[in-house]
């Protein structure tokens, strides 16, 4: 039995079958927090990877919800579009989240791309469908440390010295929960509750160990929150991270 759902070449009927199979979509996910650090100058980065048209994300999404305001945590919902053509086309999704989990999937080892999938500190990966199994991994997760540090000032975003070589990522997302009506496809009748929603995901540029200053612009929705990721590359590690 499937826990979770894969994508890519698969027949559309083979697609359909994976969703019907999954028991834990009866249930929500566990949605006990666990004690996580409160620095926020060193969180743990959680990206859900997730999609409306998918029967098994919402234990997955609840389990997220559930630690997204948490201090010391930055969680943000990732709404792909590979599922869209099972009959429901999610209303946040965009091919630029669908790249980025496509660039997990290469570099995680992974066949394909599945969802729910919840990437931790660009490092590990699980479904987060079964009962527990996010607190679970926050538990050992250490923070994100040894990065450079990450400064904002006006409209210039200053990344500090450190090692190696980074991206600098600029993520928009929505803090606050948006419940979204399911008319069709195979979560038809729900009604999802959806937080730290993307809204949008640049690449601001290139760091490469030294002190260097970047132009930032505001965000033009002001409900909108902004987090700043320095990730290897080749959707390598996060390094640091800020909500700015």
């Amino acid at each position: 039995m499937n826990a979770y759902i894969t994508a890519g070449l698969l027949p559309i009927i083979a697609v359909l079958a994976a969703c019907q199979q999954a028991p834990e979509i009866i249930a929500e996910a566990d949605a006990k927090a666990p004690a996580l650090s409160s620095n926020t100058e060193n969180p743990i980065i959680i990206e859900l990877y997730q999609s409306q048209g998918c029967s098994s994300c919402p234990p997955a999404n609840a389990a997220v919800n559930a630690v997204a305001d948490r201090p010391g945590v930055i969680a943000l919902s990732f709404a792909v579009t590979y599922w869209d053509r099972l009959g429901w086309k999610d209303i946040f999704g965009d091919k630029a989240y669908t790249q980025r989990q496509y660039d997990y999937a290469h570099a995680l080892g992974n066949p394909n791309v599945y969802t729910p999938q919840i990437v931790i500190n660009g490092k590990t990966a699980i479904t987060g469908i079964k009962n527990g199994e996010l607190a679970k991994s926050l538990a050992s997760t250490k923070a994100v440390s040894g990065g450079p540090s990450i400064d904002v000032r006006g409209e210039t975003l200053t990344v500090g010295k450190g090692s190696g070589t980074a991206h600098i990522w600029v993520v928009r997302y929505d803090p606050r929960t948006q419940n979204v009506a399911i008319r069709s496809g195979e979560n038809t009748g729900r009604n999802l509750p959806h937080k730290n929603i993307v809204r949008s995901l640049a690449k601001l540029g290139e760091w490469n160990g030294t002190e260097k200053r970047y132009a930032l612009s505001r965000a033009t929705d002001k409900n909108l929150k902004t987090a700043i990721l320095v990730q290897r590359p080749g959707a390598g590690a996060i390094i640091a991270a800020k909500v700015i």
